[in-house]
């Protein structure tokens, strides 16, 4: 049975109850109301009758004829009782002289006579209904029925408007999870609500999309990765070939371009395993608290000669309080190695690079900022993508995998810290390790 199907048999069974109950209680209501009203209007008008019989005669003789209708054989159906609690006309099996109970002279009700006490009117109960009383109950139960089909039928036609409201965007949700299955990835349905199905069709437009690019990024990068291990492995397959048919010498030279082709390789494959395992959680990271100004500069202190033979200077401000976070030293050596050695890479001789630390608003921030030429800003937003170079004949000669910042970013997030870079072309980059302190 399908949804739509499902939410009008709803509808109908609730409003098809609901109606029948609302109709059982409003037909007793009014039967009791009517039936109130009929013995009111009797009431009265028969205190008012017995009145003015009273003052016509002075006496309550007689009144038996007056209120029989032509019909002597039938008893009253009311009484009447002196002031004293006696009844004096007797109806409905009462007999002339029998005394009153209290709770019968409380419940009757006075005749007066021109303000005068005249009588109690005992009234067990109310006459039957005439005819004209059951059509006019009749023809009003019959509108309430009818009112209750009228509401039925609109609840049903309401009930099919809004299931079908309810399911379209659902079917809508179902065709694009059919297309994304046949591997149309990036489906996005339009969101037309601000209610939990407009929550759903918002989370499934957001799954799409990060599922696309993700896929995207897998594709580029196993194009990435067969494009960067076929340059190595063609140098040493070259290389070693024309060795082996007497084209190349076996000189030392060539040799060299060999290894340093292999080292490359290597270097990549380690790269591209370390990421692999950070992706799945299965890095092995040892935590520990460790003062962050030691470690940095512990760091500064090895890479200054680096620095020194190209002629840049690298400098260190740490922040003039301890801070401690919890993290795998190692690690983040190799996150701090990989954004130095990105920075001596692109500062240009004369250059420096500076390295601060500081504290802001309870969270540990690591500053590394070069004076090179920058990138815009654009690009730094994609600097921590994998295999993303922005000079890319100058990364492939100086031997850059395109993989270091993105092995940072990784790490950084096994830390539960942030990383990002800030720049301007002409003006140097900025890379931020922001991290919790401990």
């Amino acid at each position: 049975m399908k949804l739509t199907t499902k939410l009008i048999l709803a509808f109908l069974m609730i409003s098809v109850f609901s109606t029948g109950i609302i109709v059982l209680f409003t037909r007793a209501a009014t039967n009791r109301e009517f039936d109130r009203f009929l013995s009111n209007r009797y009431q009265t008008e028969l205190i008012e009758q017995l009145s003015r019989y009273y003052r016509e005669n002075q006496t309550w003789q007689g009144v038996e004829s007056q209120f029989s209708h032509g019909h002597e054989d039938r008893p009253l159906y009311f009484s009447i009782a002196d002031m004293n609690g006696n009844v004096i006309i007797a109806g409905d099996g009462k007999q002339v002289g029998q005394p009153c109970s209290t709770e019968e002279l409380e419940t009757g009700f006075p005749i007066e006579v021109d303000g005068t006490p005249a009588g109690v009117l005992l009234l067990p109960a109310m006459p039957d209904r005439n005819p004209i009383d059951y059509e006019f109950l009749r023809r009003l139960n019959g509108s309430i029925f009818f009112s209750a089909a009228a509401t039925v039928l609109l609840a049903l036609f309401l009930g099919i408007l809004l299931s079908r409201n309810i399911a379209h965007p659902i079917r809508e949700l179902t065709r694009a999870t059919h297309t994304m299955a046949d591997g149309n990835l990036g489906q996005q349905v339009p969101v037309r609500s601000k209610d939990e199905i407009g929550e759903l069709a918002q989370s499934f437009n957001k799954m799409s999309a990060d599922l696309a690019r993700s896929f995207n990024l897998r594709k580029q990068m196993t194009a990435d990765i067969a494009h960067e291990l076929r340059t190595p492995l063609s140098l040493i397959l070259g290389h070693a070939e024309g060795v082996h048919d007497g084209v190349l010498e076996p000189s030392r030279e060539n040799f060299e371009i060999i290894r340093e082709e292999a080292e490359r390789l290597e270097h990549l494959v380690s790269d591209l395993r370390t990421l692999s395992l950070a992706d799945a959680g299965e890095l092995s990271v040892e935590f520990q608290t460790v003062d962050i100004n030691e470690i940095v500069g512990d760091i500064h202190s090895r890479y200054q000669a680096l620095f020194l033979q190209k002629r840049i200077a690298l400098n260190f401000e740490p922040a003039p309080v301890i801070l401690q976070a919890n993290l795998d030293p190692g690690r983040f050596a190799q996150v701090l190695n990989n954004i130095l050695d990105n920075a001596l890479r692109y500062t240009p001789e004369g250059g420096r690079v500076e390295l601060k630390t500081q504290l802001t608003e309870n969270r540990i921030q690591l500053s590394v900022i070069d004076s090179g030429e920058g990138v815009t800003s654009e690009e730094a937003q994609h600097l921590f993508d994998r295999f993303y170079r922005v000079d890319e004949s100058r990364a492939r000669d100086d031997g850059g995998s395109g993989l270091g910042l993105a092995i940072a970013k990784s790490m950084i997030e096994m830390h539960k810290g942030k990383i990002w870079a800030e720049s301007e072309k002409g003006k140097g980059l900025k890379v931020v390790i922001e991290l919790p302190p401990s």
